[in-house]
């Protein structure tokens, strides 16, 4: 049974960064759609991040494009989101995801989720 797990997650003041990794366990080899989403207070989940784990093109919402890079590392079985320039309104719970074809920015494609990683950016 694959797992997706998250770690990196903290508190960092505005202009900081951080790294977050999904790591996962089991066999993947069916799912090339990973992605990151998150959760910010009150609010829905939304779709930050996607990268195809075979051919690694990625996809990047506007609200972060310039500032978050997702990649992978096919050796560790490893998804990143390398995040720079934290704003505030960053602040949620980051959550890694898997489907079977990239290409989604809809959360319910997604069929394997992990646990989440709080991240909060103080002003």
């Amino acid at each position: 049974q694959v797992q997706l797990v998250e770690s990196g997650g903290g508190l960092v003041q505005a202009g900081g960064s951080l790294r977050l990794s999904c790591a996962a366990s089991g066999r993947t080899d069916s799912r090339d759609g990973m992605a990151w989403f998150r959760r910010p207070p009150g609010k829905e989940r939304e779709f930050i991040s996607a990268i195809s784990w075979s051919s690694g093109w990625t996809e990047y919402a506007d609200s972060v494009k310039g500032r978050f890079t997702i990649s992978r590392d096919k050796a560790k079985n490893t998804l990143y989101l390398e995040m720079n320039s934290l704003k505030p309104e960053d602040t949620a719970v980051y959550y890694c995801a898997a489907r079977r074809f990239v290409g989604s920015r809809r959360y319910r494609d997604y069929d394997l989720w992990g646990q989440g990683t709080q991240v909060t950016v103080s002003s």
